[in-house]
């Protein structure tokens, strides 16, 4: 508790020599009282903060989930937090989201100091882990919005110094290390997110290590999204016979001799040059090679398929993890369907795999931290992962493992995983497919891993700009916490925000305009509406306490605990979790548009039924339930013996 400690003490002595009274500083409502209303309030920012670290320090210490190699990861309740967004606010009043400190030092965009003041307030809502996005240092070289993205990692043993407050004159270290500290003495664990096969253009390993990265000639100019002209730098471009070639090889999981780029492309790759010649100029690394040749470290793309229309990743490269002549570009088959000849142990930069496995062992004897997100984890090599997961679990043996993953495949529990992201995120605004690809497998087979069972991420759109709104994104919320999985809030859900944070994923073509990366929270300085009303608090708060109340029943992954029931609609179902005499129905009506009349036969012998979050009842004759659901309209019921309602 050191850090936390000395957190303390420095908002202490803060409020003893009385400052924080000369300059206006708010905060949400929310941040005060989650049930109370959302407008903001003026508060004395050490006081504030210092009453919360006593909140926490005085509050009795809470256990944590256990099991080993991260099995605690089936019973997570998952709060998602983008430290300098999440936290984000305009404290001054002054209608602009400040880039620079205000009053005497404190930050408007995010911080791991207002996140500790978070905490209370996510564990009173039910949530038991924090999963952080990437808090490291950020590279600047070809960055997009006013911040950059903060998976262009300048270097991975470094936190971002925005992420500190400067009124405290502490180090992000420090703060991080103080935010662990709260967390675990709440009961919450600690999962951080780590891209380890990608870097910042402008990388700090790129001076002393220039043989880790790709690099081109530096009069190659970079091209356009739409622009397939190949004598300028982007993704490879290949012929619809090639692609159709190499998709075919892939699927059939075909490694030799896949085809490669054209060679007018994998010409303007160069050898990396000698350290000593490696310069800035305009905050970009230049090398020089023997001849004369300028040089520069290209920018990333998404790598499969290899026709993905995702615009390009401008700041960040692709680390060059097999060193091989014949392989010397970046495509599919170099940084990911890695070519059988390149993939071998001898081709291996074994510096830099040494440099990437120590990263998690570091965070953890560091901060403490309980687990990682791989960014892509099942696009790096697999001896590579395997060393990673090794080399974590030495120093924490519960230490968990989550990939970045949509598709279930059991190869991943022998990899050392303990959850993936699914495909929830998308399934659950498409009834046919949540129904058929994920409601009844869990039903008949169950899934080798817990997924994320959350509506949005920070690469989809937001839940409630989905059809039909808020009351869909209730919906589909509710959903996911009756399924044997890890019920996942990215933040700004609770607070029924609508802008996204990126556009990686299920956006149209023509919804890209909408959101340049000024308005995106990876990007740039953003606050999300922490003043929305109505918002998902409640909601979430009630859904979550139904939850920790049948919490063994619901994360029991056997398919006997489940049953999927078809009523006379077709679009509406009930998902229904029993064991022994205990059990729950969620009701749903998937059609996110209408409203739907529907009889459906429920396995009870009650003769009511109330819904635990909205609070309605209906009565039943031999068990059939007989109603009309509005547009996404959902009840959760209880299918026990008669007794006394909970609350």
């Amino acid at each position: 508790m050191q850090s936390l400690l000395l957190l303390r003490d420095r908002l202490a002595q803060a409020v003893a020599l009385g400052k924080g009274d000369d300059f206006p500083y708010a905060i949400p409502g929310l941040w005060v009282d989650p049930a109370g209303p959302p407008t903001r309030r003026a508060v004395n920012p050490y006081r504030f903060y210092l009453e919360r670290v006593e909140e926490i320090l005085h509050h009795p210490p809470v256990p944590l989930l256990r099991g080993p190699d991260g099995a605690w990861s089936r019973q997570a309740v998952v709060y998602n937090l983008l430290v300098r967004a999440t936290t984000a606010f305009d404290h001054d009043g002054d209608g602009a989201l400040s880039l620079e400190p205000v009053g005497d030092g404190w930050q408007e965009t995010g911080t791991f100091l207002k996140s500790v003041a978070l905490l209370p307030i996510l564990r009173a809502l039910g949530f038991n882990t924090v999963h952080l996005l990437p808090v490291t240092a950020v590279g600047v070289d070809g960055h997009k919005g006013n911040l950059g993205s903060v998976y262009a990692i300048r270097n991975p043993y470094q936190l971002d110094d925005r992420l500190a407050e400067p009124a405290l004159g502490l180090e992000p270290e420090e703060e991080f290390a103080a935010f662990v500290q709260a967390a675990h003495h709440l009961g919450m664990r600690v999962v951080v997110e780590f891209a380890l096969r990608t870097a910042s253009l402008d990388a700090d390993w790129a001076a002393e290590h220039p043989e880790w990265f790709y690099w081109i000639r530096a009069d190659v100019p970079d091209r356009t999204p739409d622009d397939l002209r190949e004598d300028a730098y982007g993704a490879p471009v290949f012929t619809p016979e090639e692609l159709a070639i190499i998709k075919e090889r892939v699927a059939r999981g075909e490694r030799t001799d896949l085809i490669p780029p054209h060679p007018i492309y994998r010409q303007m790759f160069t050898p990396p040059p000698p350290p000593e010649s490696v310069h800035k100029e305009g905050g970009r690394w230049i090398g020089v090679l023997p001849d004369g040749t300028r040089v520069r470290i290209p920018g990333a793309f998404a790598d499969w398929p290899p026709d993905d229309p995702q615009p390009p990743w401008t700041d960040v490269t692709y680390l060059r993890l097999y060193d091989h002549p014949d392989f010397n570009y970046i495509a599919y088959n170099t940084v990911r369907m890695y070519d059988a000849r390149l993939a071998r142990p001898e081709n291996a930069v074994a510096s830099l795999w040494e440099r990437i496995v120590e990263i998690l062992p570091y965070y953890c004897r560091r901060f403490g931290i309980d687990g990682a997100m791989i960014d892509m984890g099942h696009a790096l090599p697999p001896d590579l992962k395997r060393r990673v997961v090794q080399a974590a679990r030495t120093v924490h043996p519960e230490f968990a493992f989550w990939d970045e993953t949509f598709s279930y495949d059991a190869g991943l529990v022998e990899e050392g995983y303990n959850a993936i992201i699914g495909n929830y995120w998308w399934a659950v605004w498409r009834p046919e497919h949540l129904v058929r690809g994920i409601l009844r497998p869990l039903a008949e087979m169950g899934l080798p891993l817990p997924f994320f069972a959350g509506p949005e991420s920070h690469n989809t759109p937001r839940a409630a700009a989905r059809p039909g709104g808020l009351a869909a994104a209730r919906t589909a919320w509710a959903l996911g916490c009756i399924l044997p999985a890890i019920p996942f809030c990215h933040s700004g859900l609770e607070l029924a925000e609508t802008v996204p944070v990126n556009t990686g994923l299920d956006f149209t073509r023509e919804e890209l305009p909408n959101y340049p990366a000024q308005r995106l929270a990876l990007f740039s300085a953003v606050a999300y509406g922490w003043e929305n009303e109505p918002n998902l608090v409640e909601w979430i708060a009630r859904t979550l306490d139904v939850r920790a109340r049948y919490a063994d029943l619901i994360a029991d992954p056997d398919p006997a605990s489940f049953t999927l029931l078809e009523s006379t609609d077709p679009f509406v179902w009930a998902v229904v979790r029993r064991r022994g005499d205990e059990g729950l129905a969620l009701v749903v009506n998937l059609d996110f548009h209408q409203a739907r009349r529907f009889s459906l036969s429920l396995p009870t012998a009650r003769s009511t039924v109330t819904d635990l979050l909205g609070g309605g009842t209906w009565a039943l004759e031999g068990g059939r339930l007989e109603a009309e659901w509005p547009p996404a309209g959902c009840a959760l019921l209880e299918l026990g013996h008669e007794r006394a309602r909970h609350f």
